[in-house]
């Protein structure tokens, strides 16, 4: 028979585990000391939120404005308490059009500073862009207040003021933030934005050439540029600070929709097409980037397609990719070349029935514009129905 397997003895398990107590001990306390646990990540000291302020500055001066924004809002978790730094995140968030961020930031910065004019200032003009004027020029009067002749505050007030059509009050108060701050950014846009819509052209592109030599990498600058050159003509001008503008906006629509309207104006209309395409992608959602791309593809006689693009804004509907589109009111402006475009599209594709009640629509509701009254005349008779008798003279200009 065979013999059982001897037993280890309850000493051999004793030596056996000190041994091992002996190897990790001498591991831990004298091997990894001199090597390292190369696995463990080595801990970064967060710089101080001072170094932050200064690097978001720096970001902002070189253009990289979303990196400044980032940057700030990093520096005021490490301190939240100082309002001057809620103020200068929202005024880069302005900068580049976020402007409900911006109201948010600002007014953080008045939490912690009722007092603080520029805060008021620029609440105000933010509370103008998105549809709150009364109240916007009640804080911007409030900035005045608290520092008569304060720069940012004029200017902001003077954009608002030409908005609303006072131009004299706007011409004053921005020649005054000029005048008092030659070197604000936003003296020279306000100077520049009144000198624009008072007709002003060329002293404009001036005030707006001063403005990009402060800071050459904000977009607006460069898309306002762009429009002014665009209403002189100067259309290979205008296409330059377009895309300077998308170079520093690329998911902005409204800088490819400027460059599509431009080559359209100067008869490229291929080309015109390929940056409404563009505008399109950026914002699916939008009814007036789907009523360019519609004329565009009306003027490459590619009527089917000018329907379907033009549809969403008269009527609002889904995209193939399943995007709401609301439809845009027939009023004064441009959306009346989108009805009217519409109606001739469907009027050459022979489905009349659908469009002589935009023609109709367009002779009730727009009738002191003489080229849409023209154009809703002309698709009428295209279809053989009599265009009811107008006091309106008709318009030479074809569509």
């Amino acid at each position: 028979m065979r013999k059982p397997p001897r037993r280890r003895s309850r000493w051999d398990r004793v030596f056996l585990l000190l041994g091992l107590i002996g190897i990790a001990a001498y591991v831990q306390y004298f091997l990894l000391p001199e090597v390292g646990l190369p696995l463990r990540p080595t801990p970064t000291p967060t710089p101080p939120p001072e170094q932050l302020a200064d690097e978001a500055r720096r970001l902002f001066e070189e253009g990289k404005l979303q990196a400044a924004i980032q940057t700030w809002q990093k520096a005021i978790l490490l301190d939240m308490d100082n309002a001057a730094w809620h103020f200068e995140l929202a005024r880069v968030q302005a900068l580049i059009g976020q402007y409900e961020a911006a109201l948010t930031s600002v007014e953080n910065a008045l939490l912690l500073n009722p007092n603080y004019a520029d805060a008021h200032a620029l609440r105000g003009w933010l509370l103008h862009q998105l549809g709150q004027t009364v109240e916007g020029l009640a804080s911007l009067k409030r900035a005045l207040e608290l520092d008569p002749g304060n720069p940012l505050a004029l200017a902001l007030q003077a954009e608002v003021l030409a908005d609303e059509g006072f131009y004299p009050e706007a011409a004053r108060a921005s020649r005054q933030a000029v005048a008092r701050a030659p070197g604000l950014l936003e003296a020279r846009r306000a100077r520049g934005y009144v000198l624009y819509v008072t007709g002003n052209l060329d002293e404009a592109i001036a005030e707006y050439k001063a403005a990009l030599a402060i800071n050459p990498h904000i977009p607006d600058l460069h898309l306002m540029l762009g429009i002014l050159y665009r209403a002189q003509g100067r259309y290979r001008e205008a296409v330059q600070a377009f895309l300077d503008a998308n170079a520093y906006d690329p998911t902005n629509p409204y800088p490819d929709l400027y460059i599509s309207r431009t080559y359209a104006a100067d008869g490229e209309f291929g080309r015109a097409l390929q940056f409404a395409i563009k505008a399109v992608q950026e914002d699916p959602a939008n009814p007036l980037m789907h009523g360019n791309l519609g004329v565009m593809y009306y003027k490459n006689g590619k009527l089917e397609e000018a329907v379907k693009e033009l549809a969403l804004v008269v009527h609002g509907g889904e995209t193939e990719d399943g995007i709401r589109v609301e439809p845009m009111p027939l009023d004064y402006g441009r959306v009346t070349e989108f009805y009217y475009v519409y109606g001739l599209a469907l009027a050459k594709l022979g489905r009349c029935d659908e469009a002589v009640p935009v023609f109709q629509q367009i002779l009730a509701t727009v009738p002191g514009d003489e080229i849409a009254v023209y154009n809703a005349e002309e698709g009428l008779r295209m279809c053989k129905v009599r265009p009811a008798p107008t006091a309106t003279p008709e318009a030479t200009e074809a569509p």
